[in-house]
């Protein structure tokens, strides 16, 4: 039998199988090396993945094989030191809920975000929430902000998840495709799953039924069906997403923006924050590229941590 993976607790996943859409209770069998890739977790939430009934348990399966993966996005890994947690994989799109203000997301942690994606090359639109709460010059603000990603090829759209302001757009877009969604705590990315999905509560109750009762299962992944053929990855401790092993030298290549001018500087090798003769800090300058962005880059190219 074939299936997905639409929930994981680590010793524990639940398949939804091709076709019938039936849930299993699925272990893995033996150990899964992923190659050139050091991960705490071998399966994931999106996985597809092949199994068969346990003979010796009654109502569970063994996973016997894992597709290969278009693509995944990951974070670093809480628990082991140099390795990554595999959030999410065979994405069609991403979508970053993100606030200007009650909390305001910063324009490192939308780029720091943007990056992984690119890097894993996966669409994002960026979803700009809470704009019930905004006066016309933070609208104003905000509609610059969109303007600014848009233009790099991120598209945005406002919403109000709160009221239903952009739901229905939000809808559209994620029509036949699994979608990651992400976003910090407290930028209504709950209220806005809620909006998508009204009947969520029976969905949820119905995955949870399979997962380990008493595990503490808030940091993984949960595949939620909106509808046939439509799905919606929530993803519990986005905040933790750190930058995986993106060489200094490879970096300016995740910023479109930037991408294009990295064979215009004298220095083949350029960092893009000192050097004479650099094509990306000219356009810095001469506004091409925004300031924002640019700050975003120097700071990931220091290792420093802007995910807040």
């Amino acid at each position: 039998m074939t299936g997905i993976v639409v929930k994981s607790t680590g010793s524990w996943y639940v398949v939804r199988e091709e076709g019938s859409g039936q849930l299993h209770r699925c272990r893995l069998r033996g150990k899964f090396k992923i190659k050139g890739l050091k991960a705490s977790n071998p399966l994931a939430v999106g996985d597809h993945v092949t199994f068969e009934p346990e003979l010796q348990a009654e109502g569970a399966a063994v996973i016997t094989h894992i597709a290969p993966r278009r693509n995944y996005i990951v974070r670093r890994s809480v628990h082991k030191t140099g390795h990554v947690h595999i959030v999410a994989a065979n994405l069609d799109q991403a979508m970053l809920v993100v606030t200007l203000a009650s909390p305001a997301t910063s324009f490192g942690f939308i780029d720091r975000f943007l990056v992984t994606a690119e890097a894993y090359h996966i669409p994002v639109t960026l979803l700009f929430n809470k704009i019930d709460l905004y006066d016309a010059d933070e609208m104003d603000y905000q509609q610059q902000i969109m303007d600014m990603y848009a233009s790099l090829g991120y598209p945005g759209l406002a919403c109000a998840a709160h009221t239903g302001v952009g739901v229905d757009a939000i809808d559209q877009l994620l029509d036949g495709k699994v979608s990651l969604l992400a976003g910090h705590s407290g930028v209504g990315k709950s209220t806005l799953i809620n909006a998508l999905i009204p009947d969520l509560d029976l969905k949820t109750a119905e995955i949870s039924e399979f997962s380990d009762k008493g595990v503490h299962t808030t940091t993984f992944a949960e595949m939620l069906p909106v509808r046939p053929g439509t799905f919606i990855i929530d993803t519990p401790g986005i905040k933790e997403l750190g930058l995986v092993d993106v060489p200094a030298a490879e970096l300016a290549g995740y910023f479109p923006e930037m991408r294009a001018l990295l064979n215009q500087c004298r220095y083949h090798n350029c960092q893009h924050t000192h050097e004479p003769g650099c094509a990306v800090r000219e356009a810095v300058d001469q506004g091409r590229i925004a300031l924002p962005r640019y700050d975003s880059y120097v700071s990931m190219l220091a290792g420093e941590d802007n995910r807040h």
